[in-house]
């Protein structure tokens, strides 16, 4: 087997371990989460969950950017962000820039800290902000990772 086709396979594997990840946080723990009786409860599980689901998904955030650079490198497709029809790519690229910055800057700088002080005020309504974000990142993704895989396989929209 090549580079090129370890670089693929490492990159699948990021991707579904990744979104695949935000799609069982959003669509299974949070709204478990959310039916806990006591606020104590929520909070206390919710941080457990997602100080063990965070390193996780840095790693395979990481392991994605790296394996997608290889491969836009080794294929020399870089005039493909200059071209609309591969809008997959910069929603790639997009997608990976946001979760990096919230993985590591955001959420240890600057998210931890207001999720402690909103939790203690009202629980749930940070809940549900917490839940309306993850939605909307889910579906950003899975649109990017169905771009990506219609794209990838010669289906261009222009």
């Amino acid at each position: 087997m090549t580079e090129f086709g370890i670089a693929r396979i490492l990159h699948v594997l990021g991707v579904v371990l990744w979104i695949g990840g935000v799609a069982m946080v959003t669509t299974v723990i949070i709204p478990a989460v959310r039916r806990f009786k006591s606020p104590q409860e929520q909070v206390a599980f919710f941080e457990l969950i997602e100080h063990r689901f965070a390193w996780q998904a840095r790693v395979t955030t990481l392991l994605t950017g790296l394996s997608g650079f290889y491969l836009v490198h080794h294929l020399n497709a870089w005039s493909r962000f200059a071209d609309p029809s591969y809008w997959w790519m910069h929603a790639m690229v997009a997608i990976w820039v946001l979760f990096t910055l919230m993985l590591f800057v955001l959420e240890p700088l600057v998210l931890k800290r207001w999720f402690a002080e909103s939790a203690r005020r009202n629980p749930t309504q940070v809940f549900k902000r917490i839940h309306r974000l993850h939605w909307v990142l889910m579906s950003l993704s899975l649109l990017t990772v169905a771009g990506a895989a219609a794209g990838s396989h010669g289906w261009l929209w222009w």
